[in-house]
């Protein structure tokens, strides 16, 4: 399993406390999930809510990225087929014919660009169609 989580404390509206949020991202059974769970140190408040498939909120996306910068995608074969590369991210995101090949261009160019599990998640797709690609760290 991958995953990637930051700890964040805040001010709890419930009574002025010091409120922690854990917050993340990781690939269970082959699904991108997102996860956030939060309690109050002072009161009662806390609550857990976790989703799978569609769009990663902002919220935590922006959380993630600030704590542990982002991960580029690339094609280790540039030159590669892009059908499978089309699949794998019509597969991951639902996308159309032209988002998705607007996608590919971007891969073959500069690469992708997103969290480490997100870029982990789509690295994992174009492996099983048999495309090379690895994914990097970027300094922050």
């Amino acid at each position: 399993m991958i995953t990637q989580g930051v700890k964040i404390a805040t001010q709890c509206d419930a009574c002025g406390g010091v409120l922690t949020r854990d917050i993340g991202q990781f690939i269970d059974r082959g699904r991108l999930w997102w996860g956030t769970e939060g309690v109050c140190q002072s009161c009662t408040v806390a609550w857990c809510e976790q989703d799978s498939g569609g769009e990663t909120p902002e919220e935590i996306r922006h959380a993630l990225l600030s704590e542990h910068g982002p991960a580029r995608l690339r094609l280790i074969v540039p030159e590669t087929s892009p059908v499978a590369v089309l699949r794998a991210f019509r597969e991951v995101h639902g996308l159309t014919l032209t988002q998705a090949k607007a996608l590919a261009d971007e891969l073959k160019t500069t690469g992708l660009v997103g969290t480490l599990v997100e870029m982990e998640f789509i690295a994992a797709r174009l492996r099983q169609r048999s495309v090379r690609a690895t994914v990097e760290t970027l300094p922050r």
